[in-house]
């Protein structure tokens, strides 16, 4: 029982800390993305592309979260936005606290858009508010078409799904109807995109909707 309420004290904690990052980034007008997956799925690749089709149309910043080393941040600061790394030394999520540590470190004024990249991993970033408008799960073709079943908090808790890869659907054993299909039976109110970050196929459409939400 103790655990418990440990447990409890902790996201209590820090879903106050969420709800004051909400506050201000609601206040300076800002739309927040949490984007989260395993290892692998190509967050920071949908983030590159989603920076390459909307740079002149909206100004991003972007918090990354990683386990260890600064190598995605390096990665998104060659397209000119502003980037904030925060190294977890371990910890499988990112919590309010860190990312309002890292909001510290942002020009609010010259933000409309912040990304945030979740550490890799489709079971503890679920449960944590970071004061985001919405969660975006990204799943790869590649991972197979019963991920929604075996973590079904993650895409309970997610208001879009990203199914990326979707070049490699000849060369894999996944069917996207019944990834689909499976993702819907958890999370019936899912919007859902398709997107390869290779070919570009679909990005656009994945973008149209985030501007309609920065602009509204």
């Amino acid at each position: 029982m103790s655990i418990i309420k440990i447990e409890r004290k902790v996201l209590e904690k820090n879903d106050e800390l969420a709800s004051q990052n909400r506050g201000d980034l609601k206040n300076k007008n800002i739309f927040c993305v949490n984007i989260l997956s395993s290892p692998g799925s190509g967050k920071t690749s949908i983030i590159e592309r989603t920076i390459e089709h909307l740079k002149d149309d909206v100004k991003i910043a972007v918090i990354e979260g990683d386990v260890q080393t600064d190598i995605d941040a390096k990665r998104v600061e060659k397209y000119k936005v502003p980037v904030i790394q925060i190294v977890t030394n371990g910890g499988c999520h990112l919590d309010a606290k860190l990312v309002r540590d890292a909001m510290a470190n942002l020009n609010f004024s010259d933000i409309n858009f912040l990304v945030i990249e979740n550490v890799g991993n489709l079971v503890c970033p679920a449960g944590y508010d970071l004061g985001e408008d919405c969660k975006v799960v990204i799943l790869s073709t590649t991972e197979g078409d019963d991920k929604p079943l075996k973590y079904p908090k993650m895409f309970m808790n997610s208001e879009v799904l990203i199914i990326n890869k979707t070049d490699l659907l000849p060369y894999v054993n996944s069917n996207i109807e019944t990834l689909k299909t499976n993702a819907l039976k958890i999370n019936p109110n899912l919007t859902i995109f398709e997107t390869s970050c290779s070919t570009g196929d679909g990005i656009d459409k994945w973008c149209n909707w985030l501007i309609d939400n920065v602009n509204k």
